[in-house]
């Protein structure tokens, strides 16, 4: 691939040199270089830097005035892979009925697993392709995708296999988690041991065997899974090398931080309902505290206390939590307004937490997340705006004027 020049950038962001993640004040501090040029060479870049100091103003290509470059979006916590949407369920929640009343009468992921085990492996990777498409345009760069609308061996292996085509054939770069613990069955619903036994003694050796996740997932919460429970499954998960991405605390508390702080989980997410205690445990975790306010807004539930995670020192992390049922948006840029509007998280906070912190929780940080030479060239080129903060001012907008992925335009 040629050599790729762009001169003339109004500001570059997030030019973060090391890999490492961000936390508590230091997500406030955004690394950025006014009036600058990029270099690219074989899909990585090989030259930041200032335009006083550039030697290659003749042979660049000039950006529109006031463009400005950021790093692609790491979203670090989705559920892709789905066979069908759920707008009945929708006016269900404006007429007042509960997430948890609307699982209660077979909706919810019980709903999106029925629709996934009548949909073909060949239909069901080519409407994920289609969102993985539409993600992409919208700055999206890399991608957690997790199972669990299957819940039945060969439903989670199909959406597995689903999702390692996508690795496989999309330039973005994907993490695959095994998320067959999201509910209990209909079959299962008086016994809860014998679909854990399932997950654990048939699901997991073939996965482990077939090399089709990177993570489990638990979905810890009243009327599902345990703390407990989810202990007893990431255990055996970790015997075949995956490390824990855990749901928490999204409606309730029940012990779910604690364990998964014990279980050393990569990420714990959700978490819109935290207590005092909780959040000073989050201050001191060495992994990430991934928060999903795309859900917290469709839901019209309680957002995660961002700005108190921060203070206390926590590891943030914004994703979209793409789903059918709760948040049905890949729009990172909405994430992102979304944390400063209905977080009051700076937008250099929200932006860190959207890439570098993002890219950190899916352990790829060394190629992702941020500006830097030897790093992958995943960058949004914005259309031309006035500033930086305009980005999640106007948060109805697409400001994106094109995607680079991997060094060539989307």
């Amino acid at each position: 691939m040629a050599t790729q020049i762009f001169t003339n950038i109004s500001l570059l962001a997030n030019t973060r040199n090391n890999v490492d993640f961000v936390r508590g004040k230091e997500l406030s501090v955004l690394p950025s270089i006014q009036n600058a040029y990029i270099v690219i060479e074989d899909q990585i870049i090989s030259e930041i830097g200032k335009m006083e100091d550039c030697r290659y103003i003749k042979e660049g290509t000039d950006l529109a005035v006031n463009t400005i470059v950021l790093p692609c979006w790491c979203d670090s916590h989705t559920h892709l892979v789905f066979a069908g949407s759920r707008e009945d369920e929708f006016i269900d929640k404006i007429k007042g009925l509960s997430y948890s009343e609307i699982a209660a009468k077979g909706g919810g992921i019980l709903n999106s697993a029925k629709k996934l085990n009548e949909t073909s492996e060949n239909e069901l990777f080519n409407l994920a392709w289609k969102r993985l498409e539409e993600v992409t345009k919208l700055g999206t760069g890399a991608i957690e995708i997790k199972s669990g609308y299957g819940l039945s061996l060969e439903g989670e292996l199909k959406i597995l296999r689903v999702i390692k085509k996508l690795k496989e054939k999309s330039p973005l770069k994907i993490k695959a988690t095994f998320l067959g613990a999201h509910a209990f069955p209909a079959a299962y619903k008086e016994n809860h041991q014998a679909y854990i036994d399932c997950i654990i003694n048939e699901m997991l050796p073939v996965i482990a065997k077939d090399k089709l996740a990177d993570y489990i997932d638990v979905f810890c919460e009243k009327g599902f899974f345990s703390a407990e429970e989810m202990k007893m499954i990431c255990e055996a998960g970790k015997t075949y090398g995956l490390k824990p991405k855990l749901h928490v605390n999204q409606l309730n508390s029940i012990g779910g931080i604690e364990t998964g702080i014990a279980l050393d989980a990569l990420s714990l997410d959700h978490l819109e309902t935290v207590t005092d205690k909780e959040i000073e445990l989050l201050g001191g975790f060495e992994g990430y505290a991934t928060l999903l306010p795309g859900a917290a807004f469709f839901l019209r539930s309680e957002m995660p206390p961002a700005k108190r995670l921060i203070e206390a020192g926590a590891a943030i992390t914004l994703a979209s939590d793409y789903n059918p049922g709760s948040s049905p948006s890949g729009n990172m840029n909405f994430i992102v307004s979304l944390g400063c509007i209905q977080m009051k998280m700076l937008p250099e906070e929200a932006i860190n937490a959207a890439t570098i912190n993002g890219a950190c929780a899916m352990e790829i940080q060394k190629d992702y997340g941020s500006i830097a030479v030897g790093k992958k060239a995943n960058l949004i080129f914005t259309e031309p705006v006035p500033s930086l903060y305009y980005l999640p001012y106007l948060f109805g907008n697409n400001l994106i004027d094109k995607v680079m992925i991997n060094g060539s335009f989307t």
